[in-house]
């Protein structure tokens, strides 16, 4: 990661995933994600990266909660 100038010993696998995290944190749709990411659907973003994926439900929760409050 030396042409990158991104300092310790960072596997490609491990960038991709970091880059999935934050896009999904951002509020990033899946769908976008997957098209970002090379993947030929969403389902194949979804199955490999369920764990760093934001719940739908939390973003359905954020937006009732701006909505009434």
């Amino acid at each position: 990661m030396q042409k990158a100038a991104i300092e310790g010993v960072w596997a490609p696998r491990e960038l991709r995933h970091t880059f999935v995290s934050v896009m999904s944190e951002s509020g990033v749709a899946v769908a976008e994600i997957a098209w970002l990411t090379g993947h030929y659907s969403s389902r194949t973003t979804e199955t490999i990266y369920r764990h760093a994926l934001r719940p739908v439900i939390t973003t359905g929760a954020d937006v009732t909660d701006m909505i009434f409050i």
